[in-house]
């Protein structure tokens, strides 16, 4: 891998003790060992951070956040982050593979149905109010409990803690709505997303969605308005340039790749749409973030 290259890490490349499938650990002693974590990476795992302590930055899939106790992170794999933090800085994190819940759940894709985890960053960070707080930090606690004292069923236990955590998270943004009509509509949002993540590549338009999701594209169009401020086409193309920026950081592939890897016809097509969405050229883009890398690296110095 070059070394300008945005790395991958699996839970085993993370963990003391090799495991494959599950890391659970107080943030500061895991920032301690894996100090290059300062730096862009992706996951090959889903990762869950709640920090208690610390203040700082931190970026998931080229968007920046500011850190705050009692401030819930929910990332899914392939996404990149990176983080810059003012002094101590302290918390929780989980990471837990694809296969982790595989045995414990029969729908293999049980972890779609919260909203933290469908891969919209907007959606994905969580502060805390000061009521839900104590009952946060006690699943928390108790994974840690349950991860260290090798207990029969202890894996159960932390996969039956870790559902009551995603439960009592889902459950905040959650309205309760006797319309019937509110309730279809966020379904159909739901089942859009979950298309565009499977399609992006090779459905660009509104009207082939709408199709499969039976509905008039103009029905689709109105929804995506009125659910999420923006109409159903930006809602497609916003996934594929995330993709975009996601394979621009991987320095092995070129933009011609990268253009093909996309569906788009030629290399100037590719260039010309994510410079009318991201205001930037891709070279441009991919020349940003080598410098952020090596910023960061001689920060780290």
């Amino acid at each position: 891998m070059n070394k300008k290259d945005i790395p991958v890490y699996t839970i085993d490349h993370l963990s003391l003790f090799k495991q494959k499938d599950i890391l659970i650990s107080r943030f500061a002693p895991y920032l301690a060992v894996h100090e290059n974590l300062h730096l862009a990476h992706k996951h090959s795992f889903y990762h869950l951070i709640l920090f208690t302590e610390g203040s700082g930055t931190h970026a998931i899939d080229f968007h920046t956040f500011s850190v705050n106790p009692f401030q819930i992170y929910f990332m899914i794999p392939g996404q990149v982050h990176s983080w810059s933090f003012a002094g101590h800085v302290d918390g929780y994190v989980v990471n837990f593979s694809d296969q982790f819940f595989q045995t414990f759940l029969i729908n293999a894709e049980y972890m779609s149905q919260f909203p933290f985890f469908n891969g919209v960053v907007s959606q994905s960070v969580i502060e805390l109010q000061p009521d839900i707080r104590p009952k946060i930090l006690a699943y928390f606690e108790d994974l840690i409990n349950e991860s260290e004292n090798g207990l029969p069923f202890g894996l159960d236990m932390v996969k039956s803690i870790l559902l009551q955590l995603f439960y009592s998270v889902g459950r905040l943004g959650y309205v309760n709505n006797t319309d019937k009509s509110a309730a279809h509509n966020y379904t159909l949002l739901k089942n859009f997303q979950k298309l565009i993540e499977k399609n992006f590549s090779t459905m660009r338009l509104p009207k082939d969605y709408a199709e499969l999701l039976y509905v008039t594209p103009n029905y689709l169009n109105a929804l995506c308005r009125d659910l999420v401020d923006m109409p159903a086409g930006d809602m497609i193309r916003n996934r594929i340039v995330l993709e975009a920026k996601r394979l621009l950081v991987n320095l092995d592939l070129s933009i011609s790749e990268i253009a093909y890897k996309l569906n788009f016809d030629d290399n100037s097509y590719f260039s010309k749409f994510f410079r009318n969405q991201a205001g930037i050229t891709p070279d441009e883009f991919r020349k940003s973030e080598i410098q952020k890398v090596s910023n960061a690296n001689n920060i780290l110095k």
